[in-house]
């Protein structure tokens, strides 16, 4: 059995869902696509989504709305239309809209978040995802039910796209599940997180909101570091060295 066994599932009331949920939502019909979807597409804690037949050109970015459909933002602003059924040549600083080939159809409790691939980045090309009715990027409301849609543009040079190519991948989220940011504020309140290596303090701490990092402002001074691990593992306050000796 290996680490993330696609036969075991456990549930989940809050939280990021695992792939398996990901494959029951699949099986369930909540998230649904004309071409199968295949296993390499669910990860762990998220699922890769591809890109349609069609890639349109646009004048500009744009966030629909919450009572306009994206293809009215498309029909408004199309420059032009390429077919990725074929590879198709996408311009430097171009801004292109494409239909993605998975759909929602998801519980009211359900939502979800995207964020490109990491070769997407390395790339230097600018994806995000749109909703019909959006008001948001890269954000799925909770009980979302329509298309998404991928906004491209690639910064540095130009690319060569087809259909089912993965640039942009999914992860749901059920309820509201508290933040790490959260977590590290109320054990502050608690606990003193700052000492210094010759014995004084400690010093009050100031959390600041930001992802994966912790910053404490004492004596006048900020501190800012990674924070690794898991958030549900115990954080365990260490002496600093004052950062003027």
């Amino acid at each position: 059995m290996g680490l993330f066994s696609p036969n075991v599932r456990v549930e989940h009331r809050t939280g990021i869902l695992p792939s398996q949920e990901i494959r029951e939502l699949i099986r369930n019909g909540k998230i649904v696509s004309s071409v199968p979807i295949g296993d390499d597409q669910v990860q762990p804690a998220s699922i890769d989504l591809r890109l349609g037949n069609i890639a349109h050109r646009i004048q500009a970015s744009f966030l629909p709305g919450r009572s306009s459909p994206v293809s009215s933002k498309i029909k408004d602003l199309k420059l032009a239309e390429l077919d990725l059924t074929k590879p198709a040549l996408l311009e430097r600083g171009a801004v292109f809209i494409v239909p993605v080939v998975e759909s929602l159809s998801l519980p009211r409790d359900i939502g979800g978040k995207a964020n490109p691939k990491s070769t997407t980045g390395r790339l230097d090309i600018f994806t995000r995802l749109i909703t019909d009715g959006g008001w948001e990027f890269e954000q799925v409301p909770r009980g979302y039910s329509g298309n998404l849609y991928i906004e491209i543009v690639s910064r540095t040079f130009p690319i060569v796209l087809t259909a089912g190519v993965k640039l942009n991948q999914l992860r749901f989220v059920r309820g509201n599940p508290p933040s790490t940011d959260g977590i590290l504020e109320q054990l502050a309140r608690r606990e003193h997180l700052v000492y210094y290596e010759n014995g004084g303090g400690p010093e009050r701490a100031s959390v600041e909101r930001g992802v994966g990092r912790l910053s404490i402002a004492a004596c006048g001074q900020r501190l800012t570091w990674p924070v690794r691990g898991r958030a549900s593992a115990p954080i365990r306050p260490r002496k600093m060295r004052r950062p003027w000796i």
